[in-house]
């Protein structure tokens, strides 16, 4: 039955309502019924994949760390008791590969720190306007600035504040406390901050 899921995974948009709820494919797939977790791939596989892509900085990378998380939850869904979202879940296995296959290259930065008393706060990038992260080179920027985080660092900052997932599910598909979690989120902020400073000086005085 893993085999049958062995085939690189088609990153295809579908809607996200369904006739079939979330938590019904999940109970069907942890009894071993294959067409229902390739339901489940086909709605979170996109979401998942461009997530990866900011933990590791590079889509095909992302793209076989995406499809052997599906593979790993494949293989233990049925071990899966619900106590928190089935994505949540999905981006724990997800991270877990993304850190393994980092670890075994070993090219992953060395962790900041900052003085908790000295540090200025942190602003919050996930209620910053649409429109301005529309803009293709502050975009570009802005990745630039996430993929320099050290990966525990920028995946706090990707799950919060690009995917949106709220402090109690960041912090359990990171498998950490609300408070790590916080501390975490709260460096990194302050590191793209500081990366971005210049552009934004930039874009308040254009022309000088």
């Amino acid at each position: 039955m893993v085999e049958a899921f062995a085939a690189p995974v088609r990153l295809v948009a579908v809607p996200r309502e369904s006739a079939t709820d979330e938590s019904e494919l999940v109970r069907r797939s942890g009894e071993g019924e294959r067409e229902a977790f390739e339901e489940l791939v086909r709605r979170y596989a996109d979401r998942l994949h461009a997530g990866v892509v900011h933990f590791v900085g590079d889509s095909e990378e992302a793209r076989e760390v995406t499809q052997e998380t599906f593979l790993r939850a494949w293989r233990g869904i049925a071990a899966f008791r619900g106590d928190s979202r089935f994505f949540t879940w999905l981006y724990r296995i997800a991270i877990n590969e993304a850190k393994r296959r980092g670890e075994r290259r070993g090219r992953w930065k060395e962790a900041f720190s900052f003085d908790e008393e000295s540090a200025p706060e942190a602003p919050d990038w996930s209620e910053a306007p649409e429109t301005r992260f529309e803009q293709a080179d502050l975009r570009r920027v802005l990745d630039e600035a996430i993929g320099e985080l050290p990966l525990d660092y920028r995946i706090a900052l990707v799950l919060r504040d690009v995917e949106g997932l709220s402090t109690a599910e960041a912090a359990s598909a990171m498998g950490l406390g609300e408070a790590a979690l916080k501390s975490r989120l709260h460096r990194a902020r302050l590191a793209v901050r500081s990366s971005l400073e210049s552009y934004f000086e930039e874009d308040r005085n254009p022309g000088e």
